[in-house]
């Protein structure tokens, strides 16, 4: 199982990740609001994911580690 950690301080919320994911597993938050005043993007379920990246190499602003 992969492990993706989000640095949700520094997210824009800009949607990329989201439309990366092919399993559709990210969504921006409704709920949250980071310190930059942005809805962060966060995982929906995370033992679905299969670590394949794209979120990350999406990223403009990197703040999207995964692990395998």
């Amino acid at each position: 199982m992969a492990k993706v950690t989000f640095n949700t301080d520094l997210c824009k919320g800009c949607g990329l990740c989201v439309s990366a994911c092919p399993k559709k597993l990210l969504v921006i938050a409704e709920d949250q609001i980071n310190n930059k005043g942005y809805s962060p993007a966060v995982m929906t379920d995370m033992e679905k994911c299969i670590g394949c990246a794209f979120c990350a190499t999406m990223c403009p602003d990197c703040i999207i580690t995964v692990e395998k």
